[in-house]
């Protein structure tokens, strides 16, 4: 699957993945009321709108970026509404062409977290039938357990042909608490990218890179030339570019010499664009083409610090 990213982000040109972390308070009244409408003032509408929300952003945007990322639990707290929701997203993006990165952040042990694995980016076998489930093509993955937690998400990535991306520097403020912490003479964080180097050595691509991946924050610039160094065949998922702060200038150092390695998320900054000063011209109605122009100005930033 690291192939099929690649190969999309050479096209596109555009190192970009769109984070679908819808909110109620992002989605315009008028997809509010239509959902309302339908189907009540309930989960069921709350979930209906987000799917409507969803989809003309991919509408609106699949063209220019590889990628996607919904972050599950934005969905999960519609119950099974929401789940319904970002199960449609999830096919209707792949419908599109794109790679999609579900951002579930699982992490756990055994039978669990193959379980885990199953469900998001394997078949599930029932009495010699092969079902899919979300199929999402790479999934996030918590390495706090250790090898007995990512291996069997390996695994299944070598059955399926599918991709992870491990948490390694966070982009959060208070990330430094455990992340930062010295063990060696080394940051934590530097040791679990060693040993993401390790998970993905047999997982090498046709371009170069694994289909195990790491997350590093764009909020910690000078961790990402670290890390860069220790993870030289690792694509590098960076969140934290624009609403959390992290600019095109920080991102040099995330991406190797041939200008690949890297791709960088943004999500309220894109979704939510039409509630930017920058893209009120759009307003509510063009919350869709907000969205676009949002994604072609954070493509240029970037090439702009290159």
């Amino acid at each position: 699957m690291i192939d099929t990213l690649v190969e999309k982000i050479k096209k596109t040109n555009a190192p970009i993945v769109v984070g679908l972390d819808p909110k109620l308070g992002f989605i315009p009244r008028h997809i509010l009321d239509k959902a309302y409408g339908d189907y009540g003032k309930n989960l069921q509408g709350a979930s209906a709108a987000i799917y409507t929300f969803n989809k003309e952003i991919i509408d609106a945007t699949y063209d220019l970026v590889p990628a996607v990322k919904p972050q599950i639990a934005m969905y999960e707290q519609f119950g099974l509404p929401g789940l319904v929701a970002y199960d449609n997203t999830v096919k209707y993006a792949k419908s599109k062409g794109l790679v999609v990165i579900g951002d579930v952040k699982r992490g756990d042990i055994g039978s669990t977290s193959e379980s885990y694995a199953i469900a998001h980016l394997g078949s599930i076998d029932i009495d010699g039938t092969k079902f899919k489930l979300f199929d999402e093509d790479f999934a996030t993955v918590n390495p706090y357990l250790g090898t007995d937690g990512i291996k069997p998400f390996t695994d299944v990535c070598k059955e399926e042909g599918k991709g992870i991306f491990i948490l390694v520097k966070t982009s959060n403020p208070s990330s430094g608490e455990f992340q930062d912490k010295l063990m060696e003479g080394k940051p934590l964080y530097q040791h679990v990218g060693e040993m993401v180097d390790k998970w993905g050595s047999e997982l090498i691509g046709k371009c170069g890179y694994s289909s195990v991946g790491a997350v590093v924050g764009a909020t910690y610039p000078e961790v990402g030339k670290i890390m860069r160094e220790v993870m030289p065949h690792t694509y590098i998922l960076v969140p934290g570019y624009g609403a959390q702060g992290g600019k095109g200038k920080d991102l040099v150092h995330f991406f190797n010499d041939d200008g690949l390695g890297a791709i960088i998320n943004s999500s309220r900054g894109i979704i939510a664009a039409y509630k930017n000063e920058a893209y009120a011209k759009f307003g509510e109605e063009g919350y869709a083409d907000a969205a676009r122009q949002a994604v072609l100005d954070m493509k240029a930033d970037i090439e702009s610090a290159f």
